[in-house]
């Protein structure tokens, strides 16, 4: 599918993969637009919704410049997918207790764990690994371990966590019904930390020209300001824990799987990949930094995962390398109402309803991560034919959630 819509009310064109895009999404896109340090255009994905700070589902090349509001708080998020030598005649017919399982491995929510667990573990070799970065940030910026209780503690404990929201973790079956571990996490709480640091920094650094600006949530750091070296060595550091926490979680499954399950082996179609982050790329003769904020990267032969909504499919796709997106794609199935919204709208009966067949939650507690709070995962892959081709189809049949 081509381009859907073209705004042209910015300095620089918006180029949109969809015609299902509510009005406060269109106007932060215009704002963005606005800005003096986009270089060519900017592109949206099919899943585009009004965000905090910069619209969600956007891609922003930015010339020597950054705006930490539209990387946002959680620095890093994305997903990691894994293939199993398992089918599905070798998962047990209640999937119960196999969640449970998870659930008991995996801290959700606020949880985190242990820290006379994590002492001497294989875990706290791979967060001392961490340290030193870490603490030549704080060093610099010793705010920004006021703004967290424990700090240490918290951030190594919090390591192979999940989180709430959006994250989850699932067990799905591709078209071959063979069995996949797919999990959806970021930096946790050190990367909401700064994320929210380095927002108000950019505030305060552009305070006499932030008038100027089509809203305060677009102030940036420049190449060369004060804050802009310790910025980078922050989002780097972040997504570097992202990914590790990532891979933290999915040791842990594999461990539960192996107790639980037959004996299997991992296959070596394995994918760990950001959707929320920066990354210094070349677009249109211009080195920039290309700022994802709900969408990966797709460039061509790439491999990535564009997960749906708890009881939708999801698929493992190949980029296509389309530089009219900046060589990007969606992020997931993109969220068509608030979490307030849904849940006014939604029962703990259209819950059940909404996700019979999957092992999961079903209580109050989740009906704001309904698949009815979200975009129809098909309609989103078929605006991006032109971005990305379909390797594989998942369907979850397990989904823990925070």
């Amino acid at each position: 599918m081509p381009i859907k819509l073209t705004l042209n009310n910015g300095r620089v064109p918006v180029k949109v993969w969809t015609q299902d895009i509510e009005d406060e999404a269109m106007q932060q896109l215009a704002n963005i637009a606005q800005l003096d340090i986009v270089h060519g255009h900017v592109a949206a994905m099919p899943d585009v919704h009004h965000g905090i700070g910069a619209t969600v589902g956007s891609v922003i090349p930015t010339k020597r410049a950054i705006i930490p509001a539209a990387v946002g708080v959680d620095i890093g998020c994305g997903m990691n997918a894994l293939r199993t030598t398992l089918r599905a005649e070798d998962l047990p017919e209640s999937l119960y207790r196999l969640r449970g399982a998870i659930e008991d491995a995996i801290p959700v929510g606020f949880e985190q764990h242990d820290s006379s667990k994590v002492r001497g573990s294989q875990h706290a070799r791979t967060a001392r690994a961490f340290e030193q970065r870490l603490r030549n940030i704080v060093d610099k910026h010793p705010g920004i371990e006021k703004m967290q209780r424990r700090f240490d503690e918290t951030w190594i404990c919090q390591l192979g966590t999940l989180g709430g929201g959006n994250h989850f973790i699932e067990i799905c079956l591709d078209e071959a019904k063979r069995v996949w571990v797919m999990l959806h996490s970021g930096s946790r709480g050190i990367g909401n930390v700064m994320g929210r640091y380095f927002i108000a920094a950019a505030q305060k650094d552009m305070r006499r020209h932030i008038a100027n600006l089509p809203d305060k949530d677009l102030a940036y750091f420049s190449e060369g300001a004060a804050h802009f070296d310790d910025y980078v060595e922050a989002i780097n550091w972040a997504q570097d824990y992202a990914l590790a926490n990532r891979r933290e979680m999915m040791r842990l499954i594999v461990e539960v799987l192996k107790r639980e399950l037959p004996a299997f082996e991992l296959d070596n179609e394995a994918i760990n990949c950001h959707h929320n982050y920066v990354a210094q790329e070349e677009h249109f003769g211009e080195n920039v930094f290309v700022t994802r904020k709900g969408a990966i990267s797709a460039r061509l032969g790439e491999l990535g995962i564009i997960p749906g909504s708890m009881g939708a499919k999801s698929y493992i796709v190949r980029g296509l390398g389309n530089a009219q997106s900046l060589c990007s794609c969606s992020h997931g199935a993109g969220r068509r109402m608030s979490r307030t919204q849904a849940k006014r709208k939604f029962s703990r009966v259209d819950l059940e309803n909404q996700t019979r067949g999957v092992e999961c939650r079903k209580d109050g507690g989740v009906i704001d991560e309904i698949p009815g709070a979200y975009k129809d995962i098909d309609e989103v892959m078929a605006n991006q034919s032109d971005l990305v081709e379909v390797v594989h189809t998942l369907k979850q049949v397990l989904c823990v959630k925070g």
